[in-house]
């Protein structure tokens, strides 16, 4: 219990993975899978936390050993966390075959209740959500057209495109991907230092609330 306590404080992904456990056990809950699919979610549960509590003992380890910089604790760590890595698509396979049967009916009738609009409201949509972000970032003086400032431009367009096909298409797979390939041009963005996760938030919620809204008015309108 010391070793999980120690984990959870001093490791920031150690808290990620207790937060998505926290998430699957409750969707496994309230979607009511079956004994056999809660046991296997469970198992990938307790293998990535596993797999995680392993990392951080190789790294203490690995520091006591060598203090300073040395190419073989470098591939210690890099291949320690790799098993965490491979870990976590396992059990995100497992989690997609399971909760996406249950999952996916109810996020289709969602989309479907938009319904599909032409594609003059989408450019229309994206073409806003431009205009927005250049307006706010006027205000704010901070940034250029496309770097930095508040908000970020491109999880703004990243997350209105997306939203855009999600309503479009109907298809929650399509849609799951293309949010998917959002997230990961808006974390590109935070690796690179040209925006902060508020700048990113804010960005991305802009994008994707006014594509709703307008593929909405278009279709009420149209």
């Amino acid at each position: 219990m010391a070793g999980i306590l120690h984990a959870v404080r001093a490791e920031k992904h150690m808290r990620n993975h207790f937060a998505f456990a926290l998430l699957v056990l409750l969707a496994a809950l309230f979607l009511r899978v079956t004994p056999v699919e809660f046991a296997l979610l469970s198992l990938s549960v307790l293998f990535v936390l596993s797999a995680e509590l392993l990392n951080t003992a190789v790294e203490a380890v690995v520091d006591l050993i060598s203090p300073e910089y040395h190419p073989l604790a470098k591939i210690a760590k890099d291949t320690a966390a790799g098993a965490v890595l491979v870990a976590c698509m396992g059990a995100a396979i497992i989690g997609y075959m399971i909760l996406s049967r249950h999952v996916f009916p109810l996020y289709a009738k969602a989309l479907a209740m938009y319904g599909s609009s032409a594609d003059m409201g989408t450019m229309v949509s994206v073409l806003i959500v431009i205009i927005v972000v250049i307006m706010i970032k006027s205000l704010t003086h901070k940034g250029t057209a496309l770097e930095g400032g508040i908000p970020s431009g491109h999880a703004a367009v990243a997350f209105s495109i997306a939203t855009a096909v999600s309503l479009n298409t109907q298809d929650p797979l399509i849609s799951l991907l293309c949010v998917t390939l959002a997230a990961m041009v808006s974390h590109s963005r935070l690796l690179m230092r040209i925006h902060t996760m508020r700048e990113i938030t804010i960005g991305s919620l802009v994008g994707a609330g006014i594509t709703a809204i307008v593929l909405l008015l278009f279709k009420q309108f149209a």
